[in-house]
């Protein structure tokens, strides 16, 4: 399972909400293209985030919770649940909330053996592995605060997707 973020501007946002058939459409047309725009990919490091974002294996504190697993869910199964919807005003708050979690910050809440407890994908490797482990999550991690920092920036909403 590996989770990507896709920025959308707010009508589309509202063209989505409206007809689901048109994100799929859209979902097709970005998976398929050579160069995506205003995407990213944390591959399988998702639930590891949404853990050390959290504390938790689902749910959360919002607006932290909302970066891996927040949104409204819409359109059909798009391999692990439909894909979710985020407004723009949910991404600025998330984008707000992780630019006061740098990389020593986020670094610190890492603790594979919570992770293991809390059965987290992914944290059989971080037990295994250690701080390579936490290398690869911290550099998705990083690239997730960027994604919404910038989509934030322009006023965008995002598409989450885990398949």
């Amino acid at each position: 399972m590996a989770a990507c973020f896709i920025a959308i501007d707010k009508d589309a946002v509202k063209a989505f909400f409206a007809n689901p058939g048109s994100l799929e459409e859209f979902l097709s047309e970005q998976f398929e293209s050579e160069e995506p725009t205003n995407i990213v990919d944390v591959d399988k490091s998702w639930h590891c985030i949404h853990f050390m974002l959290t504390g938790q294996a689902d749910g959360g504190e919002e607006p932290l919770a909302w970066a891996v697993l927040g949104g409204e869910e819409t359109g059909d199964d798009a391999g692990y649940g439909p894909a979710r919807i985020l407004v723009p005003d949910q991404v600025k708050s998330i984008a707000s909330a992780l630019a006061s979690i740098d990389k020593a910050s986020f670094s610190s809440r890492y603790d594979p053996a919570a992770m293991k407890a809390a059965d987290i994908y992914l944290s059989d490797m971080c037990v295994r592995d250690g701080d390579e482990a936490l290398e690869y999550i911290v550099e998705n991690y990083l690239g997730l605060s960027d994604f919404y920092r910038d989509a934030a920036e322009r006023g965008d909403g995002a598409v989450l997707l885990i398949c």
